[in-house]
């Protein structure tokens, strides 16, 4: 008899502590279970610059319905879309500005960043109006940069995304290369400069890509979907220099958006 009750305890215990774990793995999964929300972070290159369309309430974000993250939450419908990338931000912005959305419920995140940081866009503008010399000199400090300094801010910035958003999927998209080298431009940057701002887009991704693999986040290189869309190929998908919306040069046009960034988004999402 006292046996019986032995085991009938140990029966009761081990049934308790079965419906604890299971209750504790449901508690963990739950999170998990209902994050399919998705906030799109990061730069001008996420906020849509380039298409010429903006929404009339991103103001100097310059967002657009046109962008990839727009055009994904509108093809899969999220549980929730929260649109905070923004023309010109840097690492610092992102961190102080963008992530108020994240939190449990947030099952996907994008972002492009770091551009802004290297300077691509003082890049640029010394490249096109002061000459090879210069624009060399200009895409070494960037590289310095992105070698030195925009490791730390990428850890600082991806080590937040994932304390504010423990159950998200997170991918960081990289920058495509913006001059097909022996192309069809007749006028314009010479040919070193190209290339030398072609090797800088490829050494931002390098870091970037190493950052976000170090954090467990997916690396998403679109170069290889812009490969024969690039400024002076036949049929560019990247605005060259825009004297009429000078904001606009150097970015993605609306094909560069639903043809370049969108699908390798949508295959890594």
């Amino acid at each position: 008899m006292r046996q019986s009750r032995i085991a009938a305890c140990m029966s009761s215990f081990l049934l308790a502590a079965a419906c604890t774990v299971t209750g504790a793995a449901s508690a963990q999964a739950t999170p998990r279970t209902a994050a399919t929300g998705y906030v799109a972070l990061g730069d001008s290159y996420s906020s849509g610059v380039g298409t010429g369309s903006y929404l009339n309430s991103s103001a100097g974000c310059l967002r657009s319905a046109r962008a990839y993250p727009a055009l994904w939450a509108a093809a899969h419908a999220p549980s929730s879309f929260s649109f905070t990338a923004c023309n010109g931000a840097r690492t610092s912005d992102v961190l102080a500005k963008q992530l108020g959305p994240l939190g449990t419920r947030t099952g996907l995140v994008s972002i492009t960043v770091g551009g802004s940081d290297s300077g691509f866009g003082d890049v640029m503008t010394t490249c096109v109006l002061r000459g090879n010399t210069a624009c060399q000199s200009v895409v070494a400090e960037a590289r310095s940069y992105m070698d030195r300094t925009l490791p730390h801010d990428l850890d600082r910035l991806y080590t937040a995304i994932r304390s504010k958003a423990a159950a998200a999927h997170v991918v960081v998209l990289g920058y495509p290369r913006l001059y097909r080298l022996k192309g069809t431009c007749v006028a314009g940057l010479p040919e070193a400069a190209r290339s030398a701002v072609n090797d800088a887009v490829d050494n931002l991704n390098s870091v970037i890509a190493k950052r976000a693999a170090d954090h467990g986040f997916t690396f998403a290189d679109v170069a290889p979907a812009f490969s024969g869309h690039e400024i002076c190929s036949g049929s560019p998908w990247l605005r060259s220099v825009n004297w009429l919306a000078p904001v606009e040069s150097y970015h993605p046009t609306v094909l560069g958006q639903s043809e370049g960034y969108l699908p390798v988004f949508s295959g890594t999402a």
